[in-house]
């Protein structure tokens, strides 16, 4: 019987340069997307998945975050004291159980891969799901309950995918695909960010993975790859020809890159229209606003 994936790793140690001044003092994961930070979606996401075990790979700066998850007795009195009980109930959210959360420190920025070896100890023989805060998924069944369901039936690795322009394939891990059964793919090579010319498909790897200890057992060669950093990809695509079988995953749902502004900003004004209390105000804002620029035109 296949073993049930509930242990994920959250690599959260990057520094955010991409929102300074902002992440000077505010880890990049707790930057608020309409009224919740980053890693609370990503949070929400893998409890949606099944996942009972948070490991995040951190370093120095980001106690922040770490404060996010614990309780806050005087916050809560205060709202008790007022009567706002549904606030109370939004705080719920943010809570972690005692012990089903880890903080691990990569204390030097050697890539993802290295990032997500640093948990090893953690994982041991287990399969595990790695996700990335900054790639934010909105869905009606949440991407990572999508995986797990898939990967019951494949096991193996797999990556969420989706298709990308030609242009943009120097940006990420891009698959080779050997079968296309729709949904899920069966992967005969990865590329790390090649070129719009030397790119074998379009599919790309996105901030989602399930993976199998051998992953890690690939990650302990410490082999640099592209940028000179360890790179996940290069670990994962070495079980390809092995008996672990590699897939990538069309999942269902709209993915926003919020590690740059551009993306960041498109996912704000998204969820935000998603929202029934803050819809009209924000779309009577953007119309104003396109109505200006049409008239600058």
């Amino acid at each position: 019987m296949r073993k049930k994936v509930t242990k994920a790793i959250f690599p959260v140690a990057g520094l955010g340069t991409r929102f300074l001044p902002a992440t000077k003092s505010v880890p990049k994961e707790i930057m608020t997307l309409v009224d919740r930070p980053l890693v609370q979606y990503a949070i929400d996401e893998a409890r949606a998945a099944g996942i009972k075990e948070f490991i995040f790979v951190t370093s120095r700066g980001k106690g922040a975050l770490e404060d996010y998850f614990d309780h806050s007795p005087v916050l809560e009195q205060e709202l008790r004291k007022k009567g706002k009980n549904e606030l109370l109930e939004v705080l719920k959210d943010t809570y972690m159980d005692s012990g089903a959360i880890a903080y691990i420190r990569q204390h030097r920025a050697m890539g993802l891969g290295h990032a997500v070896w640093c948990a090893h100890r953690l994982i041991a023989n287990e399969p595990f799901a790695v996700v990335l805060p900054d790639d934010v998924i909105a869905a009606e069944k949440p991407c990572l309950q999508q995986m797990v369901e898939a990967y019951e039936e494949t096991g193996g690795n797999m990556v969420a995918a989706m298709e990308v322009a030609p242009e943009q394939t120097s940006s990420y891990g891009v698959l080779d695909v050997a079968e296309d059964h729709g949904s899920v793919v069966s992967v005969k090579g990865m590329v790390e960010k090649p070129k719009a010319s030397e790119a074998p498909s379009n599919l790309a790897v996105i901030g989602r993975y399930i993976l199998g200890p051998s992953v890690l057992r690939n990650l302990r060669q410490m082999k640099s790859g592209a940028g000179g950093e360890i790179q996940l990809t290069d670990a994962i695509a070495q079980d390809i020809g092995s008996d672990v079988p590699v897939s990538g995953f069309r999942f269902q749902g709209e993915r926003f890159d919020c590690g740059s502004k551009a993306g960041f900003l498109q996912a704000t004004v998204s969820f935000a229209l998603s929202r029934p209390d803050l819809r009209d105000d924000l779309m009577a804002h953007l119309n104003k606003v396109t109505q200006i620029d049409k008239a600058a035109e």
